[in-house]
């Protein structure tokens, strides 16, 4: 660790002092699913009782109103769980956005509700990775941060929402809000377990597509019928069709019918889009309107389509090159390597790059096997991710990243 200053060695000695196991064992402990929103409640009142250490305003902000389609064609409201918004010295000379998220993909009735300790010295527990133990090391970096001379120059949003496994439907205008005028931005999505970052991301859209047809007896009058179901198949096969190399394209469920002998009158379409750039997009939402309309004319249904692409692609842009660039070297400096390779996933990250803040959002611990139930947490990679978050900040603090 000859690469760090003395400050910088004061804070990655502070960390290793931090309770990041504890914290992680005791928040994984809640189940805090999307959907669970007792769970989201607890969970959201012990990280703001954590969280309360450091100094500025914090606050658990109400979600913004979401819809959903639902399995009858309905769309309705559907409720989230409250965010927590901490916002440190926002007059300070530089400013940051921290980001990560209270939620996990396990529900209330999902049998993976606790933890145990494996025989190679990981931890299994929901949400380990992804992303309790990312909360702790970067509590952890902060305290370290906060507890050094240089504190006073640094400002920073920390934004945990409650519907990031969902699409941060209820929290992206907060999300864009604590983004605006940042120098840059580190979101806490584990690394892989041998510590790669991911890099370039694409995008992601998610679309129903309610058909509305006629009912009729299938055996005595079918020609009056118009059958949804038949609509919605074709509409998916013609989707399905409109894949590139660009952009992938997952028609995923089809909702609808009944009985064997009624023309089933209402059908819904899930598809999901996967574009890898800007292009992409507007490919897609070509395809899109083309598919309904072609539907509509050929099978004499009514289809309305509800979504949007709530998360743009992800590049690596010159401004992302330099963050992790600025990361790598004080990885270097930690004894830390530091990679990252492209992937097809998305995460909070998307919509912060998308607002010009460069972002890395791998900052969290590392682990593997996420959103199922061998999910796993490398607890030795605590203190170590949060020594790299810690002399990060400390580094972008002293106008590193300027």
């Amino acid at each position: 660790m000859s690469g760090l200053s003395s400050i910088e060695q004061a804070a990655v000695e502070h960390v290793a002092q931090a309770p990041m196991l504890a914290r992680t064992e005791a928040w994984t402990a809640i189940n805090s699913g999307t959907r669970n929103l007792a769970g989201l409640a607890t969970i959201a009142e012990a990280l703001a009782d954590n969280f309360s250490a450091l100094p500025g305003h914090l606050a658990l902000v109400d979600p913004a109103p979401a819809e959903s389609v639902t399995s009858d064609g309905r769309v309705e409201s559907i409720g989230h769980g409250r965010h927590l918004h901490l916002a440190v010295r926002p007059d300070a000379p530089v400013q940051m956005l921290l980001t990560g998220h209270m939620d996990t993909v396990f529900g209330a009735d999902h049998p993976f509700q606790t933890g145990r300790w494996l025989d190679d010295g990981r931890f299994n527990a929901p949400g380990a990775a992804d992303m309790k133990g990312g909360l702790a090391l970067m509590l952890a970096a902060l305290e370290a941060v906060e507890a050094s001379p240089v504190a006073a120059q640094l400002g920073y949003e920390v934004l945990i929402n409650s519907d990031e496994e969902t699409g941060s439907f209820s929290s992206r205008a907060l999300i864009e809000g604590a983004a605006r005028g940042k120098v840059a931005a580190l979101t806490y999505e584990p690394a892989l377990p041998d510590g790669t970052l991911a890099g370039a991301r694409g995008g992601t859209g998610n679309f129903s597509l309610v058909v509305h047809g006629r009912s009729a007896h299938a055996g005595r009058n079918p020609e009056e019928g118009r059958n949804a179901l038949v609509a919605a198949a074709a509409l998916a096969v013609r989707l399905a069709e409109t894949k590139t190399a660009g952009l992938a394209v997952n028609p995923a469920r089809i909702d609808g019918g009944g009985p064997n002998n009624v023309v089933p009158d209402l059908a819904i379409l899930r598809v999901n889009f996967r574009p890898r750039d800007e292009w992409s997009i507007a490919i897609a939402k070509a395809a899109l309107e083309k598919a309904a309309s072609d539907v509509m004319a050929s099978h004499d249904v009514r289809v309305e389509v509800h979504g949007s692409f709530n998360r743009p692609p992800k590049p690596i842009d010159p401004g992302a090159e330099r963050l992790f660039g600025l990361v790598r070297d004080a990885g270097s400096d930690l004894g830390i390597p530091v990679a990252w390779k492209d992937t097809g996933g998305v995460c909070d990250g998307n919509n912060i790059a998308a607002c010009g803040v460069p972002v890395v959002d791998t900052m969290g611990a590392r682990g593997g096997s996420i959103h199922s139930a061998e999910e796993f947490l490398i607890p030795e990679s605590l203190p170590e991710r949060a020594a790299l978050s810690a002399v990060t900040i400390l580094r972008i603090a002293n106008g590193a990243f300027a």
